[in-house]
């Protein structure tokens, strides 16, 4: 194989086929990319055997030859060191497994691996497809995201529940939780009624925002089988391994009898919270929350540090009622779903989860698990 790449466009192609190689790996092959010639094109591919990420650049072939493979983070930092603007050459030698880089007067010399031992992962057979405007995609991911457990035992917690809205409409819903906190987006697009509710894994939706993001106002087109997911823009291609598990009917631990209603800014309470809770003790960050006519009083008492105490204007005339948060939590919720503007919360008594929304998005809430404070 024979070839020669402009260097932006070869960077920006390594930069997002790396995040799928792990620093660590006990199969050699899997730090390695798969360089393969195309007709007037180089195709890239790295995987770690959940995710695969595949991205083509235009190049100059001047011998197409068999794939090769090569050294996914040394290749990046070369490339990453040469000048703007440089033209890369680079020639296999598989036989002899190694392939030399050329660009201006620097020449490296790197070590090969056979490209017949490069994972080939499955394409999506029996799929369903969707076509997903790009910033709405990534918005609805930012807003449920926060919510994802790390905890490993529960590992059907460890992504995104991709699904057909149950209350019909065909509408798209994301639900991410960790058991201490809920969210909740819907996009209003069409989606196939055979679609199966799938669990897309914290990596592979990271990944999934990116090229949401970069996609923008375009479509970012996926295609969803029982166990496998991938996402296509343009020359940029992501496919992952979905969680094998079942994900928890979360509709019922949404409350629909929370009878107290508060109104109040959400800059304002993201502010007061993060200030109160630098007091908060590490274990358990809990902040009281005090709502009575007119107002939020926020108050957190940490023997070993001291106490806290603030007061944020709310839209509140229920009788008065105190309940207990993780301050952290709340800082999380809000950072994701309501930086700015109006934000409503509903509640019922002080041992019941509370209903957290923004007024002009009913297709998104989120649901927080009181603490005792």
């Amino acid at each position: 194989m024979k070839l020669t790449v402009e260097r932006a466009p070869f960077l920006a192609a390594l930069q997002r086929a790396a995040r799928a190689v792990e620093r660590r790996n006990t199969i050699p092959i899997l730090a390695n990319l798969l360089l393969r010639a195309e007709a007037g094109a180089v195709s890239i591919t790295a995987t770690d055997l959940d995710v695969e990420v595949t991205q083509t650049v235009k190049a100059e072939i001047a011998a197409a030859g068999e794939p090769t493979t090569l050294p996914a983070h040394t290749l990046l930092e070369i490339v990453r060191k040469l000048p703007d603007g440089a033209q890369i050459g680079i020639e296999a030698d598989n036989a002899k497994g190694t392939a030399v880089l050329r660009a201006g007067r620097s020449r490296f010399s790197l070590q090969t691996l056979p490209a017949d031992e490069f994972p080939d992962l499955a394409e999506v057979a029996g799929g369903y497809a969707l076509a997903l405007p790009g910033a709405t995609l990534a918005d609805a991911i930012g807003r449920v995201e926060f919510a994802i457990s790390t905890e490993e035992t529960r590992y059907y917690l460890n992504g995104i529940f991709l699904h057909r809205d149950p209350e019909g409409g065909g509408r798209l819903r994301l639900v991410a939780t960790d058991g201490h906190r809920l969210s909740l987006a819907s996009l209003a697009v069409e989606t196939p009624p055979q679609l199966p509710g799938v669990i897309v894994p914290r990596k592979a939706v990271a990944e999934i925002k990116k090229m949401a993001e970069a996609a923008d106002k375009a479509d970012l087109h996926i295609d969803v089988s029982a166990n496998r997911l991938t996402a296509s823009l343009g020359d940029w291609r992501f496919s992952t391994k979905l969680i094998d598990g079942t994900f928890p009917d979360y509709g019922r631990v949404i409350p629909a009898d929370n009878d107290k209603l508060v109104t109040l800014q959400a800059e304002e309470m993201l502010a007061a919270v993060d200030r109160v809770g630098t007091v908060a003790s590490e274990r358990g960050r809990a902040v009281k929350c005090t709502f009575d006519t007119g107002r939020l009083a926020l108050e957190v008492t940490n023997p070993d540090a001291g106490t806290a105490y603030e007061e944020v204007e709310a839209a509140y005339a229920g009788e008065p009622i105190e309940i207990g948060f993780n301050a952290r939590y709340i800082v999380d919720l809000l950072n994701a779903t309501a930086k700015a503007g109006e934000i409503e919360i509903a509640l019922r008594d002080p041992g019941s989860p509370a209903l957290i929304r923004r007024p002009d998005a009913k297709d998104a809430l989120c649901v927080l698990m009181p603490m005792r404070v």
